[in-house]
Parts: C-alpha cells; structure tokens; sequence
C-alpha cells in the first residue's frame, strides 16, 4: 500500500470466494475514494480465490492488500487479523463489508456519516424493510435473525436490531485495539463479542458508552446465493452466543479483564 495511510480501510474476507468477487465494484471503489483501501484475508481458500486477489491487488493503485491465513481459521478471524492489519498500517477509520457485496460498496457513505456526529465510534448497518428502501432478504433468515437479534440485545445488555449485518465501520481507538487483541469465540457470532469487548472494556483501555454506537438503515442489501451460513449454522450460532454471554459477564465483573 502507499506510505500514507488511508483514512478508511475497509476488510473483507474471503473464503472460496473464486466464483463470487466482483472485481469492477471493487476497483472502482478505490479509484473514485483516493483516501480508502481494501485489506482482502483471504482464510484459507482452496479455489481460484488467491488469483482472484493477486489480479485485484495488481490494478488497485497501492490501495488494495491481501493477507492469507493458512490453514482456514474461520470468518470470525479472518476479519480480526484484517482489522488489526488496518489499525497497524495507521487507518483512521476501519470496518468489513462480506465479499458477497451483499451490502453494496455504495452503501459506506451511510456509515461515514452517521461515524462522524460526535461521540460516535461505532456505525452498525441495519436491514430494515422500511418504505424507499431495497431490502431483499428471505423469510428464514429474517425471522431467525429476529431471535438471535433479541438473544444478543440480552446478552449486549443493549436494544440492538441487526448485529449480523456484515458492515460495519469503528474508529480507530484504544479500545477497538484492545478489543481485538484475544482471538474471537465464534466463528459466526464474532460481531456481538466485538460490541461486547468494546461495551465490557478490558486492556488497559476503557469501556466505550453505549451512545457511542448507532444503527444505520440501509437503502440497499440483498440476500446472494451461495451464502457459507445456511439455516443450520444460524441456529448453532445462537449456541454460541450463550459462550459469549458467559466471558462478557466475566470480563464485566473483572472491569473488563477477561477472565
């Protein structure tokens, strides 16, 4: 990447993902935003998904990067060794979007703006099925997203409508840092430990206030096919979060050290 860092780097992994990048979004993404970068982890992937991201690299200008975990260590660490990557190389403003583009590169903008009010840190992306809006999402999977939903605002401690939109953008500060430094729990359920790490504190860094995070409604998202998280795996990932619930109480009652 160039010397100076970007403002906003933005994470994306991938796993197989081969068939499904859409190399032209993703290329105009850095061209028309001079001051952002993508950081691809690519997690392990045993199809064409390497050469996929060599050839987006090559045409990004110095502002697209590909870090590789081998062997395969799961979506929840893939975003967390993407994101560490983008707070060492100095971003200001880091996030993930899934490779899928579910939620369009146009989108961001949204959370830019909602992340620059004041006292805010974090900018959550909502799918809610509002008037105007184009969201396209199966029946399942808006009614299983519904529970975990209202199982994670217990768990958060926190009112909190879409957690397992895959956008999300964080300012860059020492408790992000420190919420990232110990390996997630879940592989899938990772977005509520993060708000919880970062709502609990730990680290030497304080615990942010619960204002400082705000959902954004998108005006766009749509479910792609060939989703890695099929019905099944959503309602073990509610497993997980019973997990979650139990470190966070602990790091609670520690002051926010793990226990």
């Amino acid at each position: 990447m160039d010397s100076a860092a970007p403002t906003l780097t933005v994470v994306v992994p991938c796993y197989n993902e081969a068939e499904r990048l859409d190399g032209a979004p993703l290329l105009g993404f850095v061209e028309g935003n001079p001051d952002a970068a993508l950081i691809f982890v690519d997690d392990g992937s045993t199809d064409a998904t390497a050469q996929r991201l060599a050839g987006l690299a090559a045409g990004g200008r110095g502002r697209i990067d590909v870090v590789t975990l081998n062997p395969n260590a799961g979506k929840a660490e893939a975003v967390r060794q993407g994101m560490r990557a983008a707070l060492a190389r100095g971003a200001r403003v880091v996030g993930y979007l899934d490779a899928d583009l579910s939620t369009p590169l146009t989108e961001l903008p949204r959370l830019q703006e909602a992340l620059a009010r004041p006292g805010v840190e974090v900018a959550l992306g909502a799918r809610v099925a509002l008037l105007g809006s184009d969201i396209q999402r199966s029946a399942v999977r808006h009614y299983l997203g519904r529970v975990f939903a209202s199982a994670a605002s217990i768990i958060l401690k926190a009112r909190v409508y879409d957690t397992q939109c895959g956008a999300k953008l964080f300012r860059s500060t020492p408790a992000l840092a420190a919420a990232l430094e110990q390996p997630f729990i879940s592989r899938w359920a990772f977005d509520v430990e993060l708000l919880g790490r970062l709502l609990a504190g730990g680290g030497g860094a304080p615990a942010i206030p619960l204002s400082a995070i705000v959902e954004v409604p998108l005006g766009t998202w749509r479910d792609v096919q060939g989703s890695k998280l099929g019905p099944g795996a959503m309602v073990r990932t509610l497993k997980d979060l019973a997990r979650i619930g139990f470190d966070l109480a602990a790091r609670r009652r520690a002051g926010g050290s793990p226990s």
